[in-house]
């Protein structure tokens, strides 16, 4: 009895994708058979599993391997496995779509790209697996049965949109691939791959730590299948019997990253209780690194055996781009995500693999800055989230760290550094967040720095902003922003020797301040003389303990009721626009138009940090009406 065949059509980012394997820019085309190997391997590690967890599962599992088959004659090669298999739904799931965050823009930076170098980039971006058939094969067909059903799948595409999928009887436990490859092109990459030779050939170069084996046809008529791996576990091996092309391989194995690792972390401990991790630093961010649905963690095993792929226990979110495996002996096979987040031992390990993972990239900012530039560039906004909640770690955190900052216009400073210029006598590490660097470096709250060549960190992550007031300082030194509360520059012998004149400096400008400050009463809470201003006539900063206006319109956009938050005016004694005013409200402290020449004046400062005006028609009147009396 046969079912029904159905044809139905690809998702259109799964349809964009096909296209682009089919005429594929992707030069080493050989990666197709890792693809395929590690996706079979996947199904022999969950169906082990699975068999742990579910006793009454009808699976066998006495005998889990991988063949490779392949018919010159037909030009078709077969990857089979005889793991977990699919169900219809989860074929059409899994092939049929791309149920992967972040697609659509990796279709659109792809099409920008300038070049196939970075196109190849971005492809290994985004691990696309099975899709990799196509860059092979005219027509790939699927045959799946879900270990403990009865009836199986058979799905078929040529890739060009659509592809076909229908209920099959027996079909064998677990997954076959059957491709229908090309005419061999060697101008085009495109090899022999029905050729034993060259099989063997890509399995030893990408899949020889596959912990599965690896069959195929032995040579001559009556010769037993032969295994091609020698599943010898990497982390397993000590790092003398492994080259780094091995570790490369393997990493784009439990990656399904294209790239080379930037860095690879080995871990051993022996003792109270023992385990191995093998740990890699990717060289470029995912695209879904700060998406809320992306899956992070390592691979766990339990004495060589898989427990599962993503593993968050053992990793922090803040490093959640860390790949992997840890293969610990005393944890249970039956071991849960639930009992995980509450196992000690694997709070144990994970402290120690937070620690490596630190102290790493802590030794690559000296012994290679280029690769440490790198990992900043790439991991250094989610790193930083660590110092909101790692406190353990913290220090650690801010060794690492690198900053913009206005003693270098293209490089960054580490902290380390900042403080090995400050100036004598100089107690704080002077920073301002904001939305770039064009916008702090032209802030009035600046020139005083500038002026008086003090070295500002220049912040402009969105999470700088959460991470500066929670963390205390660094080596002693406290962070102090730039834009809040009092700034005092100024060295002891030059207070003395202003002392006199700023005394008087105050007496003069008391009731301009006492004015201002009540006519502008509803928006700010004081108005005082700046020390921070030299060109400017005014600015608007926060007292020391209270919410940025960034912070205090990420907290609005979330939902968070928050009180009006007022800030403080500072107005420049020196500037003729402040001085002007003073002598206009001591001449006539009841001209009405005074009052609107001090909101201009704040209005103007508030403008000045980006901040937006409460009321642009009123303000754009009241500056309409004074140009119009200069003409």
């Amino acid at each position: 009895m046969t079912t029904p065949i159905e044809t139905l059509e690809f998702q259109s980012e799964a349809r964009q994708l096909l296209q682009l394997m089919i005429h594929s820019i992707y030069s080493n085309k050989d990666t197709f058979l890792r693809e395929l190997v590690s996706n079979a391997s996947d199904a022999l590690d969950k169906l082990r599993l699975e068999a742990y967890r579910d006793k009454d599962l009808e699976a066998d599992t006495t005998d889990l391997h991988i063949t490779l088959e392949s018919d010159p004659a037909e030009r078709t090669l077969t990857v089979r496995d005889n793991g977990i298999g699919m169900t219809r739904e989860e074929v059409v799931a899994l092939i049929g779509t791309i149920a992967k965050s972040g697609t659509a823009d990796f279709l659109t930076k792809l099409k920008e790209a300038k070049d196939a170098a970075a196109s190849q980039d971005l492809i290994g971006q985004f691990g696309v697996g099975f899709y990799a058939s196509f860059m092979v094969a005219d027509k790939v067909t699927l045959v799946t049965r879900k270990a403990g059903s009865a009836e199986g799948v058979r799905w078929e595409s040529d890739g060009e949109g659509t592809y076909t999928i229908q209920e099959v009887e027996d079909a064998p436990q677990g997954t076959a691939v059957t491709l229908h490859l090309k005419p061999e092109d060697a101008e085009d990459h495109l090899y022999d791959y029905t050729s034993p030779a060259k099989i063997r050939e890509i399995v030893k170069k990408y899949s020889d730590f596959i912990t599965w084996p690896i069959r195929m046809a032995g040579e001559g008529e009556d010769a037993a299948p032969e295994t091609v791996n020698s599943m010898k576990a990497l982390w397993a091996r000590s790092s003398s019997e492994v080259s780094e092309d091995e570790y490369h391989e393997f990493y784009k194995h439990v990656s399904h990253d294209w790239q080379d690792p930037l860095e690879t972390i080995r871990l051993q401990a022996e003792g109270t209780f023992e385990y191995q991790a093998l740990l890699f630093l990717p060289s470029h961010a995912p695209m879904d690194l700060f998406l809320r649905e992306r899956k992070r963690g390592v691979q766990l095993y339990v004495k060589r055996v898989f427990i599962m792929d993503d593993c968050e226990s053992l990793v922090p979110e803040y490093l959640r781009f860390v790949k992997g495996v840890v293969d610990a002996q005393d944890l249970s096979l039956n071991v849960s995500r639930e009992i995980l987040q509450q196992d000690r031992q694997i709070q144990l390990i994970r402290r120690r693999l937070v620690k490596k993972v630190l102290s790493t990239v802590k030794t690559m900012m000296t012994a290679d800055a280029e690769k440490y530039a790198t990992f900043w560039r790439e991991f250094g906004r989610a790193v930083k989230e660590g110092l909101l909640d790692d406190f353990e770690n913290r220090e650690a955190i801010l060794e690492i760290s690198s900053f913009a900052s206005t003693n270098d216009a293209e490089k960054p400073t580490s902290l380390r550094d900042y403080v090995s210029r400050m100036k004598e006598g100089q107690e704080h590490i002077y920073f301002m967040t904001g939305e770039s660097r064009s916008a702090i470096e032209n802030s009035p709250h600046m020139e005083a720095f500038r002026a008086k060549g003090f070295e500002v960190l220049v912040l402009t992550d969105p999470i700088d902003e959460m991470w500066v007031d929670g963390v205390g300082g660094f080596d002693g030194k406290q962070f102090q922003s730039i834009a809040k509360g009092q700034v005092d520059l100024e060295s002891e012998e030059d207070k003395k020797s202003t002392e006199v004149a700023r005394e008087q400096q105050k007496k003069d400008f008391e009731g301009l301040l006492s004015w201002m400050g009540t006519a502008l009463g509803e928006d700010v809470k004081e108005v005082r003389l700046s020390s921070r201003l030299t060109t400017s006539p005014a600015c608007i900063v926060g007292d020391t303990h209270d919410l940025t206006p960034t912070l205090e319109k990420m907290y609005r956009a979330m939902g968070q009721e928050l009180p009006p938050i007022k800030r403080i005016l500072e107005l420049n004694p020196d500037h003729g626009l402040v001085t002007g005013l003073r002598e206009a409200h001591t001449a006539r402290p009841d001209d009405a138009g005074l009052a609107e020449t001090a909101e201009l004046l704040y209005g103007m400062a508030l403008l000045a940090e980006g901040g937006e005006l409460a009321d642009p028609a009123r303000f754009i009147k009241l500056l309409a009406g004074r140009l119009e009396k200069t003409l």
